[in-house]
């Protein structure tokens, strides 16, 4: 693992919206089996697409551009690494407008969550932006296929969070179900943690949960 003074530094921003029930029937991503052949644990019947998970107050969650070098089509929270001279929540808000096209200022922040380390060499700084509203989203087709609205109530599911055990390594795998998909770290663990935290009063850390090995790269 490489030392956390020795890491590159990135944030992402979880956005809370409005979203309406039912909005979300279809998911713009077809279904490919050969990436849920790759989920810890087996796919379990899951084929990947993430519909009907709106309704109430949420959260902006993104597919990655099936173009990008790195970790292409995964799910991801808006966000990126940190430019000179830029703090988390400068970075964190700056993404959320590249990729989203969602211009917010730091009236915004209601606060950070934990840092989590990847095994690509980066820890992320997770901060949380109040969106006031449903927000119009205009993703930009180079970073994000599409962009959903997720209910919190998703995050709340009895059978969440799940965790795997995996032969190389000795943490935990976590997995967060988000309609027909498996959310794994580190955006998994950042929303293990906003639940716990925000919604739940417990201040359980999450640096110590595993991401899958398809991720580590």
């Amino acid at each position: 693992m490489i030392a956390l003074d020795e890491r590159r530094h990135a944030a992402v921003a979880v956005v809370l919206v409005d979203s309406t029930e039912g909005e979300d029937h279809v998911d713009p991503h077809p279904p490919d089996a050969d990436v849920m052949d790759m989920v810890p644990g087996g796919a379990r019947g899951l084929d990947g697409r993430m519909a009907d998970v709106s309704g109430g107050a949420g959260f902006l969650l993104c597919r990655r551009a099936a173009g990008l070098n790195r970790h292409a089509s995964q799910w991801a929270l808006p966000g990126g690494r940190l430019d000179a001279g830029e703090t988390a929540i400068d970075a964190a808000l700056r993404e959320l407008d590249e990729e989203l096209g969602v211009r917010l200022d730091t009236s915004a922040v209601l606060g950070m969550l934990d840092d989590y380390p990847t095994r690509s060499g980066y820890v992320i700084t997770p901060v949380v932006l109040w969106g006031g509203g449903r927000l119009d989203l205009t993703p930009d087709p180079r970073e994000v296929l599409a962009a959903y609205r997720i209910g919190i109530h998703q995050l709340c599911r009895d059978d969440s969070p799940q965790f795997v055990a995996i032969p190389e390594s000795d943490r935990p795998v976590v997995q967060v179900p988000l309609g027909r998909d498996l959310i794994h770290a580190p955006t998994g663990a950042v929303l293990v943690q906003f639940r716990w935290l925000a919604l739940e009063g417990r201040d359980d850390p999450v640096a110590d949960f595993e991401q899958p090995v398809f991720a580590w790269r």
